[in-house]
Protein backbone atom coordinates (compact mmCIF):
# COMPACT_ATOMS: atom_id res chain seq x y z
CA UNK A 1 0.00 0.00 0.00
CA UNK A 2 1.43 3.38 -0.84
CA UNK A 3 0.59 6.62 0.79
CA UNK A 4 0.50 10.31 -0.97
CA UNK A 5 2.19 13.56 0.67
CA UNK A 6 1.62 16.70 -0.15
CA UNK A 7 3.44 20.01 0.44
CA UNK A 8 2.07 23.15 0.02
CA UNK A 9 3.72 25.83 0.18
CA UNK A 10 3.36 29.52 -1.08
CA UNK A 11 4.90 29.42 -4.28
CA UNK A 12 4.29 25.74 -5.56
CA UNK A 13 2.04 22.45 -4.40
CA UNK A 14 4.24 19.32 -4.75
CA UNK A 15 2.57 16.02 -4.29
CA UNK A 16 4.29 12.79 -3.85
CA UNK A 17 3.84 8.88 -3.98
CA UNK A 18 5.64 7.30 -1.31
CA UNK A 19 6.47 3.62 -0.15
CA UNK A 20 6.26 1.62 2.44
CA UNK A 21 10.18 1.79 2.96
CA UNK A 22 9.78 6.01 2.82
CA UNK A 23 10.91 6.16 -0.77
CA UNK A 24 8.77 8.95 -3.60
CA UNK A 25 8.02 6.70 -6.20
CA UNK A 26 6.69 9.67 -7.81
CA UNK A 27 6.31 13.52 -7.89
CA UNK A 28 4.22 16.13 -9.64
CA UNK A 29 3.44 19.53 -8.94
CA UNK A 30 1.87 22.97 -9.74
CA UNK A 31 2.35 26.37 -9.31
CA UNK A 32 0.48 27.48 -6.04
CA UNK A 33 -0.93 30.75 -7.75
CA UNK A 34 -2.15 32.55 -4.56
CA UNK A 35 -4.15 34.45 -3.58
CA UNK A 36 -7.22 32.42 -4.72
CA UNK A 37 -10.06 30.42 -3.08
CA UNK A 38 -9.80 27.71 -1.11
CA UNK A 39 -11.66 25.87 -3.11
CA UNK A 40 -9.40 26.28 -6.31
CA UNK A 41 -6.37 25.68 -3.95
CA UNK A 42 -8.04 22.29 -3.35
CA UNK A 43 -8.62 21.16 -7.12
CA UNK A 44 -5.35 21.84 -7.38
CA UNK A 45 -3.87 19.39 -4.74
CA UNK A 46 -5.91 16.63 -5.82
CA UNK A 47 -5.01 17.21 -9.00
CA UNK A 48 -1.43 17.19 -8.34
CA UNK A 49 -2.04 14.00 -5.78
CA UNK A 50 -3.97 12.10 -8.87
CA UNK A 51 -1.08 13.09 -11.46
CA UNK A 52 1.52 12.05 -9.10
CA UNK A 53 -0.44 8.29 -8.47
CA UNK A 54 -0.42 8.09 -12.34
CA UNK A 55 3.30 8.67 -12.92
CA UNK A 56 3.74 6.04 -10.66
CA UNK A 57 1.48 3.48 -12.16
CA UNK A 58 -1.21 2.90 -9.29
CA UNK A 59 -5.02 4.16 -8.95
CA UNK A 60 -6.04 6.35 -5.38
CA UNK A 61 -7.37 2.99 -4.49
CA UNK A 62 -3.93 2.10 -4.03
CA UNK A 63 -3.21 4.63 -1.62
CA UNK A 64 -4.18 4.32 2.00
CA UNK A 65 -4.34 7.71 3.15
CA UNK A 66 -3.18 11.36 1.82
CA UNK A 67 -1.18 13.74 4.48
CA UNK A 68 -0.73 17.63 3.97
CA UNK A 69 2.10 20.04 5.41
CA UNK A 70 1.13 23.77 5.83
CA UNK A 71 2.78 26.14 6.96
CA UNK A 72 0.76 28.41 9.31
CA UNK A 73 -1.06 27.24 12.39
CA UNK A 74 -2.92 23.93 11.77
CA UNK A 75 -5.00 22.09 14.25
CA UNK A 76 -4.50 18.26 13.29
CA UNK A 77 -7.31 17.20 14.94
CA UNK A 78 -9.97 19.30 13.96
CA UNK A 79 -8.35 19.24 9.97
CA UNK A 80 -8.91 23.17 9.62
CA UNK A 81 -5.59 25.49 8.96
CA UNK A 82 -6.40 28.05 11.45
CA UNK A 83 -4.33 30.47 9.69
CA UNK A 84 -1.40 30.72 7.25
CA UNK A 85 0.24 34.00 6.51
CA UNK A 86 2.13 32.79 3.32
CA UNK A 87 -1.53 31.16 1.73
CA UNK A 88 -3.60 34.05 3.06
CA UNK A 89 -6.49 32.06 4.76
CA UNK A 90 -8.25 31.60 8.09
CA UNK A 91 -10.01 29.11 9.01
CA UNK A 92 -9.76 26.78 6.65
CA UNK A 93 -11.43 23.39 7.07
CA UNK A 94 -8.58 21.58 3.98
CA UNK A 95 -9.33 18.27 5.57
CA UNK A 96 -12.99 18.33 5.00
CA UNK A 97 -12.65 19.89 1.14
CA UNK A 98 -10.17 17.36 0.54
CA UNK A 99 -12.03 14.46 1.36
CA UNK A 100 -15.37 15.64 -0.54
CA UNK A 101 -12.34 15.43 -3.42
CA UNK A 102 -10.37 12.19 -3.14
CA UNK A 103 -13.13 10.04 -0.92
CA UNK A 104 -9.71 8.91 1.53
CA UNK A 105 -8.45 9.60 4.43
CA UNK A 106 -6.63 12.97 4.90
CA UNK A 107 -4.17 14.39 7.75
CA UNK A 108 -2.82 17.20 8.03
CA UNK A 109 0.26 18.94 9.79
CA UNK A 110 2.65 21.98 9.36
CA UNK A 111 5.25 21.96 7.07
CA UNK A 112 8.35 22.11 9.37
CA UNK A 113 6.93 19.83 11.70
CA UNK A 114 5.97 17.41 8.53
CA UNK A 115 9.51 18.10 7.42
CA UNK A 116 11.36 16.93 10.58
CA UNK A 117 9.21 13.88 10.82
CA UNK A 118 10.70 12.66 7.42
CA UNK A 119 13.68 13.60 8.54
CA UNK A 120 13.42 11.10 11.30
CA UNK A 121 11.66 8.38 9.44
CA UNK A 122 14.05 8.58 6.29
CA UNK A 123 17.14 11.33 6.74
CA UNK A 124 19.63 12.61 8.96
CA UNK A 125 17.58 11.37 12.32
CA UNK A 126 17.13 8.29 11.49
CA UNK A 127 17.67 6.04 14.27
CA UNK A 128 17.26 8.65 16.87
CA UNK A 129 14.80 8.39 19.74
CA UNK A 130 14.65 12.40 20.21
CA UNK A 131 15.22 14.66 17.24
CA UNK A 132 15.00 18.35 16.57
CA UNK A 133 14.90 19.82 12.65
CA UNK A 134 15.72 23.33 11.68
CA UNK A 135 15.26 24.89 8.54
CA UNK A 136 16.44 28.22 7.76
CA UNK A 137 14.69 29.88 4.55
CA UNK A 138 12.90 32.93 4.48
CA UNK A 139 12.49 32.08 8.59
CA UNK A 140 13.62 29.52 11.02
CA UNK A 141 11.53 26.78 10.71
CA UNK A 142 11.84 24.28 13.12
CA UNK A 143 10.22 20.60 14.27
CA UNK A 144 10.52 18.56 17.56
CA UNK A 145 9.89 14.69 17.78
CA UNK A 146 9.86 13.23 20.73
CA UNK A 147 10.21 9.47 21.21
CA UNK A 148 8.88 9.30 17.95
CA UNK A 149 5.92 11.95 17.97
CA UNK A 150 5.98 15.19 16.55
CA UNK A 151 5.24 17.64 19.39
CA UNK A 152 3.13 20.78 18.96
CA UNK A 153 1.93 21.63 22.46
CA UNK A 154 -1.62 22.13 23.87
CA UNK A 155 -2.77 24.26 20.92
CA UNK A 156 -0.92 22.38 18.14
CA UNK A 157 1.34 25.57 17.97
CA UNK A 158 4.61 24.51 19.04
CA UNK A 159 7.81 24.08 17.87
CA UNK A 160 8.15 27.70 16.68
CA UNK A 161 11.90 28.09 17.89
CA UNK A 162 12.54 31.10 15.23
CA UNK A 163 10.32 32.56 17.72
CA UNK A 164 12.51 33.00 20.74
CA UNK A 165 13.88 36.23 21.40
CA UNK A 166 17.65 36.14 21.52
CA UNK A 167 18.26 39.94 21.33
CA UNK A 168 16.06 41.95 23.68
CA UNK A 169 15.02 44.49 22.00
CA UNK A 170 16.44 43.64 18.43
CA UNK A 171 15.68 44.24 15.11
CA UNK A 172 11.46 43.83 14.68
CA UNK A 173 10.07 40.49 13.59
CA UNK A 174 6.91 39.99 11.15
CA UNK A 175 5.63 38.37 14.18
CA UNK A 176 5.64 41.72 15.88
CA UNK A 177 8.42 41.22 18.77
CA UNK A 178 11.28 41.98 18.50
CA UNK A 179 14.75 40.23 18.42
CA UNK A 180 13.52 36.89 17.06
CA UNK A 181 15.90 33.93 16.42
CA UNK A 182 14.88 33.88 12.63
CA UNK A 183 15.42 37.64 11.93
CA UNK A 184 19.03 36.76 13.00
CA UNK A 185 19.53 33.49 12.02
CA UNK A 186 17.17 33.17 8.48
CA UNK A 187 18.46 33.25 5.27
CA UNK A 188 16.76 36.89 4.78
CA UNK A 189 18.56 37.78 8.26
CA UNK A 190 22.15 37.19 6.55
CA UNK A 191 20.75 38.65 3.45
CA UNK A 192 20.17 41.82 5.69
CA UNK A 193 23.60 41.35 7.54
CA UNK A 194 25.26 40.99 4.10
CA UNK A 195 23.87 44.44 2.85
CA UNK A 196 23.70 46.41 6.27
CA UNK A 197 27.86 45.40 6.16
CA UNK A 198 28.44 46.78 2.37
CA UNK A 199 26.33 49.58 3.26
CA UNK A 200 27.30 50.89 6.52
CA UNK A 201 31.34 50.79 5.93
CA UNK A 202 30.59 52.25 2.03
CA UNK A 203 32.57 48.85 0.64
CA UNK A 204 32.88 49.84 -2.77
CA UNK A 205 35.66 47.44 -2.74
CA UNK A 206 33.84 44.68 -1.44
CA UNK A 207 34.02 41.24 -3.25
CA UNK A 208 30.68 40.42 -1.91
CA UNK A 209 29.37 43.69 -3.63
CA UNK A 210 31.53 42.64 -6.66
CA UNK A 211 30.11 39.30 -6.54
CA UNK A 212 26.62 40.89 -7.25
CA UNK A 213 27.70 42.77 -9.72
CA UNK A 214 27.52 45.95 -7.90
CA UNK A 215 23.88 45.38 -7.13
CA UNK A 216 23.37 45.21 -3.77
CA UNK A 217 19.62 43.44 -4.29
CA UNK A 218 21.27 40.69 -5.75
CA UNK A 219 22.54 39.59 -3.12
CA UNK A 220 22.02 36.19 -1.45
CA UNK A 221 22.87 33.57 0.92
CA UNK A 222 25.56 32.54 -0.59
CA UNK A 223 27.06 35.67 -1.23
CA UNK A 224 29.24 36.16 2.45
CA UNK A 225 29.99 32.31 1.73
CA UNK A 226 31.51 32.49 -1.37
CA UNK A 227 33.15 36.54 -0.59
CA UNK A 228 34.94 34.58 2.58
CA UNK A 229 36.04 31.64 0.56
CA UNK A 230 37.86 34.24 -1.87
CA UNK A 231 39.46 36.29 1.28
CA UNK A 232 37.30 38.76 1.81
CA UNK A 233 37.59 40.11 5.70
CA UNK A 234 34.67 41.73 5.53
CA UNK A 235 32.44 38.71 4.55
CA UNK A 236 34.31 36.81 7.08
CA UNK A 237 33.14 39.39 9.79
CA UNK A 238 29.67 38.92 8.17
CA UNK A 239 29.56 35.15 8.76
CA UNK A 240 31.05 35.41 12.23
CA UNK A 241 28.24 37.56 13.50
CA UNK A 242 25.34 35.16 11.37
CA UNK A 243 26.84 32.28 12.96
CA UNK A 244 27.22 33.42 16.05
CA UNK A 245 23.46 34.19 16.52
CA UNK A 246 22.68 31.25 14.83
CA UNK A 247 24.39 28.80 17.35
CA UNK A 248 22.66 31.26 20.33
CA UNK A 249 19.10 29.74 19.03
CA UNK A 250 20.87 25.93 18.67
CA UNK A 251 22.40 25.91 21.94
CA UNK A 252 19.15 27.01 23.37
CA UNK A 253 17.21 24.25 21.57
CA UNK A 254 19.80 21.68 23.08
CA UNK A 255 19.68 22.85 26.35
CA UNK A 256 15.91 22.15 26.49
CA UNK A 257 15.54 19.37 24.40
CA UNK A 258 18.45 17.65 24.55
CA UNK A 259 17.77 15.68 21.32
CA UNK A 260 19.77 13.09 19.97
CA UNK A 261 20.28 14.41 16.58
CA UNK A 262 19.50 18.66 15.24
CA UNK A 263 19.67 18.91 11.68
CA UNK A 264 19.72 22.10 9.46
CA UNK A 265 18.26 22.28 6.49
CA UNK A 266 17.08 24.80 4.04
CA UNK A 267 19.13 26.78 1.30
CA UNK A 268 22.10 28.01 3.56
CA UNK A 269 22.54 23.89 5.04
CA UNK A 270 24.48 23.80 1.40
CA UNK A 271 27.26 24.85 2.58
CA UNK A 272 27.78 21.96 4.61
CA UNK A 273 31.18 22.07 7.18
CA UNK A 274 31.65 25.59 6.13
CA UNK A 275 28.86 26.84 8.34
CA UNK A 276 28.37 23.40 10.31
CA UNK A 277 32.19 23.06 11.55
CA UNK A 278 32.17 26.76 13.41
CA UNK A 279 29.12 26.17 15.04
CA UNK A 280 29.86 23.04 16.42
CA UNK A 281 32.65 24.58 17.43
CA UNK A 282 30.50 27.40 19.11
CA UNK A 283 28.04 24.35 20.52
CA UNK A 284 30.57 22.66 21.94
CA UNK A 285 31.94 25.79 24.03
CA UNK A 286 28.63 26.88 25.34
CA UNK A 287 26.31 23.96 26.11
CA UNK A 288 25.22 23.23 29.51
CA UNK A 289 25.91 19.28 29.25
CA UNK A 290 29.75 19.89 27.69
CA UNK A 291 30.63 17.63 30.66
CA UNK A 292 28.40 15.00 29.57
CA UNK A 293 29.37 12.03 27.60
CA UNK A 294 26.53 12.20 25.45
CA UNK A 295 26.20 15.08 22.90
CA UNK A 296 23.35 15.95 20.59
CA UNK A 297 24.87 15.43 17.10
CA UNK A 298 24.65 18.48 15.21
CA UNK A 299 24.24 17.67 11.13
CA UNK A 300 22.92 18.56 7.87
CA UNK A 301 19.49 17.45 7.35
CA UNK A 302 19.69 14.87 3.88
CA UNK A 303 16.32 15.36 2.58
CA UNK A 304 15.78 18.54 1.73
CA UNK A 305 12.40 19.49 0.21
CA UNK A 306 11.58 15.52 -0.07
CA UNK A 307 11.38 15.29 3.89
CA UNK A 308 8.22 17.44 4.26
CA UNK A 309 6.72 15.09 1.45
CA UNK A 310 7.52 11.94 3.11
CA UNK A 311 6.59 13.08 6.69
CA UNK A 312 3.07 14.24 5.40
CA UNK A 313 2.65 10.89 4.17
CA UNK A 314 3.05 9.05 6.98
CA UNK A 315 1.08 11.34 9.73
CA UNK A 316 -0.71 9.34 12.03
Amino acid sequence: MYRIGIDLGGTNIVAGVVDEDYKIVAKASCKTNVPRPESEICDSMAEVALKAAEKAGITIDEVECIGIGVPGAVNPRTGVIEYSANLFFHNWEVVKMMKERLGKKVLIENDANAAALGEYLAGSAKGAKNAVAITLGTGVGGGIIINGKIYSGSNYAGAELGHMVIVKDGKECACGRKGCWETYASATGLINLTKAKILTEKLDYSYMLKLCDGDINKVDGKTSFDAAAAGDPAAKEVLEDYIGYLSTGLVNIINIFQPDVLCIGGGISNQGENLLGPVRAIVEKERYTKHNDKQTVICRASLGNDAGIIGAAFLD
